[in-house]
């Protein structure tokens, strides 16, 4: 079993799945946190004993190696009797924790932050804010008070301070000094002596163009110096007051590409507004491929392609031209991760588009345009009850493979996963399918769908319990949101990274609460309903379910397309049991998606809960394929815990009468 350290917060470990490990009591943890603060080396009994009791009783070191005992029983569980301890060692004087330099969450922000320094400053920003993601509150938080914890703890807060400030640096060198502003505001009212916080604080509001504001910080910076440490500042805030003041030209973010690619888009959309007929046939497939950039963009740019993607699709047809309806319809390749559709009226017109012309299209020619209009069926279906989607998906990728033209096998294996949740378990085939995308597309320079390669994959890993391979995916995908400006990448990873706390235990309910609800935030704007609508509610109740304590405190309609599944619950909390098993009976089945096994979960619950047998077992049929998954985790998003939890065939004592069935 390789066992994971964490310091930086709570002192804990965890198992090799993810799960905490069992530490016992405050002294357990105290040897812990001493001998990783030793950094591998022997720390010797008498310097443990005295650290851990400020007056030792007679027993200090006997009770000493029994707390060794019981730690390496916990970190070594596999370990045969009288076998020699591997990790938590014996060493002449004393003992030593021989934890691997990747194993322990302090060492490897070390690692990361200084790796930072070398890199360039988009895979610096990138490298930073995954490691900052570690700290779960100040380091060795119990031990603030211990003298052998001190200097560590204020090592690791300067090294965390000094990250923040990079991750600005790195901003400001990559023309992002907007993004800069706020992190930096909050930095310096916390840590108001560090100056080049301030430096960097006044440096990025006149690079926004705010100079007054870059004054005003720079004189409240020389004013809580002078006042509190009665110090003048520094000659970098002195040199940097008088560059603000003469409009230094070095002070100025260097013209880079951003500011060149500026230029040429407005010459080209010039010159080509001025040259290409407004009534030109050109024009409709031009406006694809932007609508197609505009989708990743985020936010509002999401919402305004939908938006006039049904626009040109219907000025296509009406042209009565099926070869370029065809290119119109199968240009937008836009990558789709989520199963539910965030306009399913669209979604139909859509597919009944891309049915016309495929019939319009003459027979045996245009392979190419009918694999980019199937693959579009296969992913506008996607919920579809019937099996016009799969097929779709199937006859496309044929196609694809068939033509060798990696961008349509890419377009089309997006149609293939969208169309694999026809039952429980399915984890491991989406899992191929994001493997084989990330290959091609890194291949090939496809980088929407190597993005969404590393999203499914870490969706699929997630459902397997796999979490520290879908934390590599997870951080592929956000290296590639900031190398290629996709935002949208950093939602699904943001979701992922709570999903993460709640199903590996790390952190209280409160904690992982918050997590999700910050998460939840992200999604405010995105442009994505068919993801936002009733998420929160279903992640938190799944937390509390797992946790046997009430559903969150939410409006009916809050609960939105998950109300039908989640109602037989929230009535048994309510102690309306009669109403539970009504609309038990009258819930439909759940779609088939990424929250299958998830909404059938639900069911079985609600089904133990009212003794509806029926419903039990269909359930239990329902979810036996998945026995080995998470349920709910395969959407990377919430967990209601192992599906095999739910296949059991009776509930807890007291499940049917509080509507809290076991976890």
């Amino acid at each position: 079993m390789r066992v994971g350290f964490g310091v930086l917060g709570p002192v804990t470990a965890w198992d090799d799945a993810g799960d905490a490990i069992e530490l016992k009591g405050p002294r357990h943890r105290a040897v812990l946190a001493r001998l990783i603060v030793a950094r591998r080396r022997v720390v010797p009994v008498t310097r443990l004993v005295e650290d851990l009791w400020e007056d030792p009783p007679p027993g200090a070191v006997a009770a000493l190696r029994t707390f060794v005992a019981a730690l390496r029983r916990a970190l070594e569980p596999e370990r045969p009797p009288r076998a020699p301890a591997r990790l938590l060692v014996t060493e002449g004087p004393g003992y030593a924790l021989r934890a691997g330099p990747d194993t322990v969450d302090a060492w490897r922000f070390e690692q990361a932050v200084a790796a930072a320094a070398t890199l360039a400053p988009a895979d610096a920003l990138v490298r930073l804010a995954e490691a900052q993601e570690w700290w779960r509150g100040p380091a060795y938080a119990e031990f603030a008070e211990e003298h052998w914890a001190r200097a560590e703890r204020s090592r690791l807060a300067e090294l965390r301070l000094r990250a923040v400030e990079r991750q600005a640096e790195a901003r400001l060198a990559l023309g992002r000094a907007a993004e800069a502003v706020p992190d930096l505001d909050a930095h310096v009212a916390a840590h108001p002596w560090r100056e080049d916080a301030w430096r960097l604080l006044a440096l990025a509001l006149y690079r926004t163009g705010r100079q007054g504001d870059a004054l005003a910080v720079l004189r409240r910076a020389r004013e809580l110096l002078a006042e509190h440490l009665g110090v003048d500042p520094g000659p970098p805030l002195r040199r940097l007051e008088a560059d603000i003041l003469h409009h230094a030209g070095h002070l100025d973010t260097p013209p880079g590409p951003a500011e060149a690619a500026a230029r040429v888009w407005a010459r080209a959309a010039a010159v080509y507004d001025s040259t290409v007929a407004s009534g030109a046939r050109a024009r409709l497939e031009s406006t694809v491929g932007l609508l197609r950039g505009l989708a990743v963009t985020g936010g509002g740019g999401l919402e305004a392609a939908r938006e006039h993607r049904m626009a040109a699709v219907t000025a296509a047809e009406e042209l009565g031209d099926a070869e370029l309806t065809a290119r119109v319809i199968g240009a937008y390749d836009v990558p789709a991760i989520w199963t539910r559709s965030d306009d399913p009226q669209q979604a139909a017109s859509i597919v009944a588009a891309a049915r016309r012309t495929l019939a319009a299209l003459p027979p045996g020619v245009h392979e190419a345009a009918r694999a980019r209009l199937l693959a579009t069926i296969a992913l506008e279906s996607r919920g579809d009850r019937t099996d016009h989607g799969a097929r779709a998906a199937r006859e496309a990728e044929e196609i694809a493979r068939r033509l060798d033209d990696p961008a349509l096998l890419a377009f089309a294996l997006n149609g293939v996963f969208m169309q694999a949740f026809h039952r429980a378990g399915l984890a491991p085939r989406r899992d191929k399918i994001g493997a084989e995308l990330i290959a091609l597309s890194a291949r090939h320079g496809l980088t929407t769908f190597e993005a969404l390669g590393h999203l499914i994959r870490l969706q699929a890993r997630s459902a397997l319990a796999d979490f520290p391979a879908a934390d590599v995916h997870a951080a592929a995908a956000d290296r590639l949101a900031e190398r290629h400006e996709l935002p949208l990448l950093g939602v699904f990873t943001r979701w992922y990274r709570a999903l993460r706390l709640d199903a590996t235990g790390r952190a209280p309910v409160g904690e992982v609460e918050a997590a999700y609800r910050a998460a939840a935030a992200r999604l405010d704007g995105a442009g994505m309903p068919g993801l936002e609508h009733g998420l929160l509610p279903l992640a938190l109740l799944c937390l509390r379910l797992r946790h046997g304590l009430p559903p969150p405190a939410v409006d009916r309609a809050a609960w939105g397309p998950y109300e039908p599944w989640t109602r037989p619950l929230l009535l048994l909390a309510g102690g309306r049991e009669t109403e539970a098993a009504r609309a038990l009976r009258e819930a439909p089945d759940p779609p088939r998606d990424l929250l299958f096994e998830a909404t059938w979960c639900l069911i079985a619950r609600a089904a133990v809960a009212v003794g509806d047998r029926e419903t039990r077992e269909r359930a239990r049929a329902e979810l036996a394929p998945a026995a080995a998954e998470l349920a709910g985790a395969g959407s990377g998003l919430l967990t209601l815990g192992p599906v095999s939890r739910h296949l059991a065939p009776s509930a807890r004592p007291g499940s049917r009468r509080t509507g809290r069935p076991a976890r």
